[in-house]
């Protein structure tokens, strides 16, 4: 999936699906490795998006300075 389709709503929900999975050990072990990886990725692209987030409400807090 690519970052720009990927919101940070689905990735936190593929994330905690992914946990729960692992919780209940309900994965494979030959799955394992790729889903951490998957997790690993939806983290970045969350960070990412928050980060963005952060810097627009900085410019926007930025513009209302008198």
């Amino acid at each position: 999936m690519d970052d720009k389709v990927v919101t940070y709503r689905m990735a936190i929900e593929e994330i905690e699906s992914i946990l729960k999975k692992i919780e209940n050990q309900d994965l494979d072990v030959d799955d394992l490795g790729t889903k951490l990886k998957r997790v690993n990725e939806l983290v970045r692209i969350c960070k990412k998006k928050l980060h963005q987030a952060e810097k627009e409400v900085e410019k926007i807090l930025g513009e209302m300075e008198p």
